[in-house]
């Protein structure tokens, strides 16, 4: 079977694309084989595994030199899920071939409509791959909600004027996801600290791959 590839993205930084990344692909390697592919060049993906004392759930690597999606199956055909963790601009060379040889894009937003709507790119950029890459779906993730704070109505005509479907799942704002990175592991291993956001990532894998 073909590894599945996840391409996680956004144009702007601090987005939490790489909280997403590493997060969804500890949960995806509890159902099999995971790497995740560090494109950005300030390297998060690949110190976040390495500030732990314990391997991390999910492979972490870098992939240098050129690569498309033919390439990428047959360098990492030993995994189920290839995670990818792109820079934060969609304009760049390396989030450009993820898009085209993904098979699902996962775009972590904030929720404030500044931030989202410095992101309209996105939707373009997402369009001209699905030609090249028609197997490609793309979704909207919206993280670092706050505790029972409810969306307002300029967040919702934002979503509404970016075109691309929004996940009912969601992440919220926890100290969990920021004690993950710091201690270089995954919510999943933080016992009952991690609970909450551990159940935020499986409704999202739910919801995603079901």
């Amino acid at each position: 079977m073909a590894a599945q590839v996840i391409a996680v993205l956004n144009q702007k930084g601090g987005a939490g694309k790489t909280t997403l990344a590493m997060n969804l692909a500890a949960g995806l390697a509890r159902r099999g084989e995971t790497v995740v592919i560090d494109l950005d060049p300030q390297r998060s993906a690949c110190q976040w595994a390495a500030q732990g004392t314990v391997p991390f759930p999910a492979t972490v690597k870098q992939l240098t030199g050129a690569w498309d999606a033919r390439s990428l199956h047959q360098g990492f055909r030993a995994y189920r899920h290839v995670v990818l963790d792109c820079p934060p601009a969609v304009d760049s060379p390396a989030s450009q071939q993820a898009l085209r040889a993904c098979d699902l894009a996962l775009i972590p937003v904030l929720p404030s409509p500044v931030d989202l709507w410095a992101s309209l790119r996105l939707p373009q950029e997402v369009a001209e791959a699905g030609r090249v890459n028609p197997r490609l779906r793309a979704y909207l993730v919206l993280n670092q909600l706050e505790p029972k704070s409810a969306l307002s109505a300029a967040m919702h005509e934002a979503l509404a004027e970016f075109g691309l479907p929004v996940l009912r799942a969601c992440l919220r704002r926890r100290a969990a996801y920021r004690t993950a990175a710091l201690e270089g592991v995954s919510v999943y291993e933080l016992g009952r600290r991690g609970l909450e956001a551990v159940a935020e990532i499986e409704a999202l894998i739910e919801e995603v791959f079901a």
